[in-house]
C-alpha cells in the first residue's frame, strides 16, 4: 500500500493504517525524543503520547506544508523539548541514580558525541567552544535562550549576540566552497 493512501485512511481514522504507520514510524521517533530526553522509559512514554496525538489530531495534517514523517517529528521534538521544560524533569534531574553517573563517565555529555555522519561534524568545525555549548543546551537540551543565559550565568543580550554569531559561522561553512 502506498504511504499517500495509508496516510488518507489514517485520516479517516483506520486503525489497521494507524498500526501501520506506528511500526513503521515509532522506532525513529522514540529515538529521537530518547536522544532529546535521555531517559529510555520517559522517551516510550512520550512517544506514546505523541501517537495518540497524532490520531486525534490526524485531520491537522496537510501534505502541502511538508511530508507526514516531518510532521510527527516536528510533534515529537516539541513534546520531548515540554518535558525537558517540565518541573517535574527538572526535580528528577537534581536527583541523579548513582547509576547514571556512570553513563555519564562512560559517554560523556558534550556534542561531539552527539554528532552523526551526514555531515554535522564539518558545519560546525572550527566553531568556539562557546558556540558548540550554545548549540547542546539549546537545540539538543530543549534550553531556551533566558535558560541558557542563567545556566551560563551570562547575560541574555551576549547569549543572543553569540548565537547569532554561530549560526553566521554555520552558514559559511554550508555555503560551498568555489575551488579557490
Amino acid at each position: 500500500m502506498q504511504l499517500d493512501t495509508l496516510i488518507l485512511q489514517f485520516q479517516k481514522k483506520d486503525k489497521s493504517a494507524f498500526e501501520k504507520l506506528y511500526g513503521m514510524y515509532a522506532e525513529n521517533i522514540c529515538g529521537v525524543i530518547n536522544t532529546i530526553v535521555k531517559d529510555p522509559e520517559r522517551a516510550q512514554e512520550i512517544c506514546q503520547d505523541v501517537f495518540v496525538k497524532i490520531w486525534d489530531k490526524s485531520d491537522t495534517y496537510d501534505t502541502s506544508k511538508g511530508r507526514f514523517f516531518t510532521w510527527i517529528l516536528n510533534i515529537a521534538r516539541n513534546a520531548a523539548i515540554d518535558e525537558l521544560r517540565s518541573k517535574a524533569h527538572k526535580n528528577k534531574k537534581k536527583n541523579l541514580h548513582m547509576d547514571s553517573f556512570v553513563g555519564i563517565l562512560a559517554y560523556g555529555d558534550d556534542l561531539n558525541s552527539q554528532m552523526d555522519t551526514i555531515g554535522l561534524k564539518t558545519l560546525l568545525n572550527g566553531l568556539k567552544e562557546k558556540c558548540l555549548l550554545l548549540i547542546d543546551l539549546l537545540y539538543y537540551k530543549g534550553f531556551t535562550q533566558k535558560e541558557a543565559a542563567e545556566e551560563l550565568d551570562t547575560p541574555i543580550g551576549t547569549i543572543k549576540t553569540r548565537i547569532r554569531a554561530c549560526i553566521s559561522n554555520i552558514r559559511k561553512n554550508m555555503a560551498p566552497s568555489d575551488g579557490n
